[in-house]
């Protein structure tokens, strides 16, 4: 798959670090790393070597992907970062979470845990609120995101969040279909930051 001049160059994803999860969800997971390095694109993600998070990151540097991690150092012993890749070690959450919005354009959720729902509400939220048009795609196996998206859908139906917020993001159940969904999103948004100085964490 080739990716067009001026289109997708990377994907961040946001995922779980919990070695306890689904052993189908880690492998899954290696195999979306790869399948995001075998399109050109280079992998962003939170920098662990731990639960779906490392074997994201392992997936893509196996398939000799471009890789960067980006780990608060108060999560290092906790996360235990994957030293076989480019990492940035911050200050502080904030910064790990706007230094990888800043270094993708484009953003992949795979199941997660509390963590991962902080970080892609935020996200959304940013994209409401006109700060950004990146791509937003949820990898769901098994239905795992859809009480996520049932809540989105009634806060449209009580009229709190507007209809056009059900476009935020997109949502596929195969490994095969989380790339394409991506280009297909970023071609239909014109992805990119609106006013990337209105957005601060701090």
């Amino acid at each position: 798959m080739s990716i067009k001049p001026g289109g997708v160059d990377s994907v961040c994803v946001y995922c779980g670090s919990s070695n306890d999860a689904d052993p189908q969800f880690l492998s899954t997971a290696y195999a979306i790393g790869g399948e995001i390095a075998r399109a050109g694109l280079k992998f962003v993600y939170g920098g662990g070597g731990v639960g779906l998070m490392g074997a994201s990151a392992r997936g893509a540097h196996d398939a000799q992907g471009r890789v960067l991690g980006i780990i608060p150092d108060f999560l290092q012993d906790r996360e235990q970062p994957f030293d076989d890749v480019e990492t940035i070690v911050v200050s502080s959450m904030h910064e790990r979470k706007m230094m990888m919005f800043e270094r993708a354009d484009s953003f992949v959720v795979l199941p997660g845990g509390i963590g991962t729902l902080e970080e892609i509400v935020e996200l959304l939220s940013w994209q409401r609120l006109g700060l950004h048009a990146k791509p937003v795609v949820f990898y769901n196996p098994r239905g795992f995101w859809d009480p996520l998206f049932e809540l989105f859908h009634h806060t449209i139906r009580e009229k709190l969040s507007p209809p056009e917020f059900a476009r935020s993001w997109r949502s596929v159940e195969t490994v095969e279909a989380v790339v394409p969904a991506v280009l297909a999103m970023y071609a239909d948004q014109g992805g990119g930051v609106t006013d990337p100085g209105s957005i601060s964490l701090t």
